[in-house]
């Protein structure tokens, strides 16, 4: 499965901003939270429009553009590249010159288009889990987990991580008999 590495990118087109951010994405609340982290950072942008694609089921909005210029020509580009657990937002201040309906068509094509070179990656199925064990456990746990992206430690009585893994290292963890492992949910690395 295809998705993407995040990235940002600016065009300026006709005095108009586009600032492209792309995004892997696993589920909706993570959507939600990106839109809500641009329309901070980007607080008197004139448009958010996106576009997603998670598990093959897409939406885009065109916030505000006319309809079908913003958002559908994002999710275009998107399904052309055969991409899946993406969202991709472009962020427009306006620069006081109309593009026309066809002008911004082109725009956030081209936008989206020059965000995604370089940076279309292939997904790994892999999980979410977490694991807990004994501190004597500690040293080995952490060879294991050596180029793993651990999201939360906690240390009491046994030692519990989350974190997500790629199949290889979840069946490593498994056969070591190290832990024990609850699988929080299916995602995509």
């Amino acid at each position: 499965m295809l998705s993407v590495k995040n990235n940002t990118n600016t065009i300026i087109i006709k005095n108009s901003r586009f600032i492209c951010l792309l995004y892997q994405v696993n589920n909706i609340e993570e959507i939600n939270k990106y839109l809500d982290e641009a329309k901070k950072t980007y607080k008197d942008a004139t448009h958010y429009c996106y576009a997603y694609i998670i598990d093959n089921i897409s939406k885009c909005s065109d916030d505000g553009e006319p309809s079908n210029t913003a958002g559908l020509p994002m999710l275009q580009v998107l399904k052309h590249n055969n991409l899946n657990n993406v969202l991709c937002i472009v962020i427009r201040y306006f620069g006081k010159i109309l593009l026309g309906a066809g002008g911004l068509v082109r725009a956030y094509s081209k936008s989206v288009t020059e965000c995604l070179k370089d940076h279309i990656v292939n997904l790994e199925e892999g999980y979410n889990i977490t694991i807990t064990f004994e501190y004597s456990n500690l040293k080995q746990i952490n060879y294991i987990l050596k180029d793993t992206n651990i999201l939360n430690k906690d240390f009491k009585n046994n030692i519990t991580y989350n974190l997500n893994v790629k199949n290889n290292i979840y069946n490593e963890l498994k056969k070591s008999n190290l832990c024990t492992i609850i699988t929080n949910k299916n995602i995509y690395l």
